[in-house]
C-alpha cells in the first residue's frame, strides 16, 4: 500500500518521522483511504518497508520481516496510583427500611423457686345448721318449753313468751354443765366497783343478756360472766360456744319455768344486770322472791349459762 504522491515525507528513514507521517498521511484501510488520527482510541499497526519506507496498514496487526512494525494508540504501562483525594461529605441519611419479620419465640425460661408459704388464716366462725324451731333429743320436734334445745340445754322461753321481743328461743344449760355436783358459784365481777353500763330499771324484762355479758367480759378478769362464757357443748358434731349470763328478765323467765328446766334446788343465781356501781341483780330460786341485788365483788352465788337461737 502506497501513500498518495502528494506527500513527500515517506522517504525519510527516521522512526520519529515515520510515526509522524503515519499519523498525518492517508493509508488504504479496507480498500479505501482513511486517516489515522492521534486522537483515535483504536490500536493500529502500521508496517514500514525497511528499504523504501513505504507504509502500509496491517489489518491483522502483523508485519513482514522486511518491514518495521509501528503500533499506534498502544496502551502504555499503568501509571502510579495518584494521591488519595479528600474524603467527600457524608451523604444524607437514607430512609428507614421496612420492619423485618417477627422473630421466633424464644425458649421458655426455667421456673423460679417457690416462695415461702403464707401464714394460715384464722378459722371461720362455726355455723349451726340446726333449724331454729326444731328441738328434742332426736331433733325432729317443734321447739317448746321443757324440750331439749339444739345446744343440749332445756328450752325455757319461746318467741311467744310474754315480754320476749327478741323473736328468739332460749335454752338453759343443764345443771351439770360445770360438774356433776351442780352449778358453780362466783362473785359477779372480781375487779370492778364501777357502773359498767349494763343496768336495767327494776321490773324490766329486757332480753339482752348476751350484750351485757360482752360488756362484763371487757372489764372483769374473772366472775359470773367469765364462767358462763367458757362453757361449750357439742351436740351431733356441732360445737355450741355462744353461752352467756342471763339478764334479769331472762333469769326471771327461767325461774318461772324452773320445774321444766330442773336442777336448781334451793339456790340464788346471778343475772348480768347491774343495779348500780356496787350491786347487781339476782334471782332467788328458794323463795321465788322478786329479783334483788347483792354486792358485785364480794357476794358469791350460783351461775347458770343460757343461749339464744
Amino acid at each position: 500500500m502506497n501513500f498518495p504522491s502528494g506527500s513527500r515525507s515517506y522517504s525519510r528513514k527516521s522512526t520519529g518521522v515515520l510515526l509522524l507521517v503515519g499519523v498525518l498521511a492517508g493509508v488504504t484501510v479496507g480498500g479505501g483511504v482513511g486517516v489515522i488520527a492521534a486522537s483515535s482510541s483504536k490500536m493500529v499497526t502500521v508496517c514500514a518497508d525497511k528499504k523504501t519506507n513505504v507504509l502500509r496498514y496491517a489489518k491483522d496487526g502483523n508485519c513482514a520481516k522486511t518491514e518495521t512494525s509501528v503500533v499506534l494508540n498502544q496502551t502504555g504501562v499503568t501509571g502510579k496510583t495518584g494521591v488519595k483525594g479528600a474524603t467527600g461529605k457524608t451523604g444524607a441519611t437514607g430512609k428507614t427500611g421496612a420492619t423485618g419479620a417477627k422473630g421466633d419465640t424464644g425458649a421458655a425460661g426455667t421456673n423460679g423457686t417457690n416462695g415461702t408459704n403464707g401464714t394460715n388464716g384464722t378459722n371461720g366462725a362455726t355455723t349451726n345448721s340446726q333449724v331454729k324451731n326444731i328441738c328434742g333429743a332426736n331433733g325432729t320436734t317443734a321447739c317448746a318449753v321443757g324440750l331439749q334445745g339444739p345446744g343440749g340445754g332445756i328450752v325455757f322461753m319461746t318467741p311467744s313468751t310474754l315480754g320476749n321481743t327478741s323473736g328468739l328461743f332460749f335454752e338453759a344449760a343443764p345443771s351439770t354443765w360445770s360438774s356433776q355436783s351442780g352449778d358453780p358459784t362466783s362473785v359477779w365481777c372480781n375487779n370492778s366497783t364501777e357502773l359498767l353500763g349494763v343496768a336495767s330499771a327494776t321490773g324490766t324484762g329486757a332480753m339482752d343478756g348476751a350484750t351485757k355479758t360482752a360488756v362484763m367480759l371487757g372489764v372483769c378478769t374473772s366472775g359470773a360472766a367469765n364462767l358462763a362464757d367458757t362453757y361449750t357443748a357439742t351436740v351431733n358434731g356441732v360445737v355450741y360456744g355462744d353461752w352467756f349470763l342471763p339478764s334479769k328478765g331472762e333469769l326471771t323467765q327461767m325461774y318461772v319455768n324452773r320445774d321444766a328446766v330442773g336442777g336448781f334446788g334451793s339456790g340464788v343465781y346471778w343475772s348480768s344486770t347491774e343495779k348500780d356501781a356496787n350491786n347487781a341483780w339476782f334471782q332467788d330460786f328458794r323463795t321465788g322472791r322478786l329479783p334483788d341485788n347483792y354486792l358485785k365483788t364480794s357476794n358469791t352465788i350460783r351461775v347458770r349459762p343460757v343461749r339464744a337461737f
